[in-house]
This record gives structure tokens, sequence and C-alpha cells, in this order.
């Protein structure tokens, strides 16, 4: 499901990253809103929904030229007019089709021209998620090292300084190898076991 340029799938949908989530146009969200919206209305109740498009499309409009407000939490306006004009665009085709076909109960699965998009939107998705999977599994090889900054006290820090200074090592190659050799005792304490650093 697309959500204002979102991908909504709840726990069943993997994450996408933000650049994923915004790869659907204004169209794609209301193409998509509207089947879902639309599954079993009624013409009437699809009538509605177009008027009150066109409500949403031209306050969106308004609120674009600067003669309305945003709330603040809102997207960018230019967006959300974009996706209203489609949206009513998009009602108004869905009632159109179903003046046209007789129907008196709109079902998606019948909508050639919406099923077409919806199996786009599902491909684009799959290929994102699919493209995000594997750039994920090479970014894991490296996910398990850890970079940290610290800020140590001076006497800390003179005590590192020593003894990367005796060893030739740098002062982040002792701190690395003190870590490599923490023990966590089942009480919870922690501890480093005597050791000599070396390269």
């Amino acid at each position: 499901m697309i959500v204002n340029g979102f991908v909504r799938c709840g726990s069943r949908c993997p994450r996408l990253s933000e650049k994923g989530k915004r790869m659907w146009s204004a169209q794609d969200v209301a193409r998509d809103q509207v089947r879902r919206q639309a599954s079993g209305l009624d013409f009437a109740a699809v009538a509605e929904k177009v008027a009150e498009a066109a409500v949403r499309e031209r306050e969106t409009a308004e609120q674009l030229r600067g003669n309305g407000s945003f709330y603040a939490f809102e997207m960018d306006r230019e967006r959300l007019a974009a996706i209203w004009r489609a949206q009513h665009a998009e009602w108004q085709r869905v009632r159109d089709l179903m003046t046209a076909a007789g129907w008196s109960v709109y079902e998606p699965e019948r909508d050639a021209q919406g099923s077409v998009w919806a199996r786009e939107r599902e491909e684009r998705l799959a290929g994102a998620l699919a493209t995000q999977n594997a750039s994920g599994e090479q970014g894991r090889e490296g996910a398990d090292e850890l970079r940290a900054e610290v800020r140590l006290s001076a006497a800390s820090s003179r005590l590192v300084q020593t003894v990367a200074s005796r060893t030739g090592l740098r002062p982040s190659q002792v701190l690395a190898q003190l870590a490599e050799r923490i023990v966590i005792g089942e009480d919870g304490t922690v501890s480093v076991p005597p050791f000599t650093p070396s390269w």
C-alpha cells in the first residue's frame, strides 16, 4: 500500500530506504489509494468521492498559491497538491468506467487498466526491495564492525598514549586490542585479563 508517496504494508513488508519509499509518483499514490478505497463502493459513493477529491484538489491548489495554511506535519505543498489532482482524475476515471461498463459496484479485479497499474507498482516494489536486500547483504559484512569516537579523561588518555608510545601502536589500536579482550562475567562484571599490546 502506498500512503502519501510512502510504502505501507505492515509487518509483512520489509523496510524500504527513504529513497525507495519516494519512488512513487503522485499518480502511483492516487491510483493505489483509489483502487483500495473504491473497492465495493456503489456508483453514488464513487460520485461522492469524485466531488470530495475535486474540493481537496481546489483547496490544495489554493494553499499552493499561498492562500491557505498547511499543518506543520504535512508533506510539501507541491506534492500534496499533485496527489489530490491525481486522485481527482483517478476517481473520475473509475466513475466513467463504471458508467461505461454498467457496473453498480466497483470491483478492482474487473478494472483492466487499474490492474495493469497495480501490477506495475508491485513489480517496482519487488525490484526496489530486491535491490535494497542485495546492497544490504554487502553492507552486512561490515555491519559487525564498530567505529566509535570516544572521549577519555585526561588520566585515561595519558595511560593509553603511554602504552601506544611504548608499543608503537596508535591509541585507537590500543583501545581496539583492549576491546577484543573484554570478558563479561556471569554476574555482568566486565574485565580485561593482563596482556601485552602488540602489532
